[in-house]
């Protein structure tokens, strides 16, 4: 399966102009960056290093900020394109799928972890 970068940064877009706006507000100091592959540094993050890296969030959930949290630098999400198309079959699946990452990552933002992603279908 094969998409533009385009038609990709537009999927993630519109997965993001459909979060509700209390979230979205929240959302606004957190960078989200497209990557072609991972690095070796970002899949050195994964949990289960047989699979493929779809997305990595760095950063500082707001669960673990305190009233020092201050003056650091914006927290990221990335996206890899290739991963995505590679265990995807089709368009539909493929912008699904995309959506799902988008939503996965921004969980952890919010201070979920993977056990509890996994368990609600994200």
């Amino acid at each position: 399966m094969h998409i533009s970068d385009d038609e990709f940064e537009r999927a993630i877009e519109q997965v993001l102009d459909d979060l509700p706006e209390r979230f979205a507000r929240v959302l606004e100091n957190v960078g989200i960056v497209v990557a072609d592959e991972p690095n070796e540094r970002e899949l050195a993050t994964m949990s289960n290093p047989c699979g493929e890296l779809l997305g990595l969030y760095e950063g500082i959930p707001v669960t673990k900020r305190t009233t020092g949290y201050s003056g650091v630098m914006p927290d990221v999400i990335t996206l890899f394109k290739g991963p995505h198309e590679r265990v995807c079959s089709t368009q539909a699946e493929l912008r699904q799928r995309i959506r799902k990452t988008v939503l996965h990552e921004i969980g952890h933002f919010f201070g979920f972890d993977d056990e509890y992603l996994h368990s609600h279908g994200y």
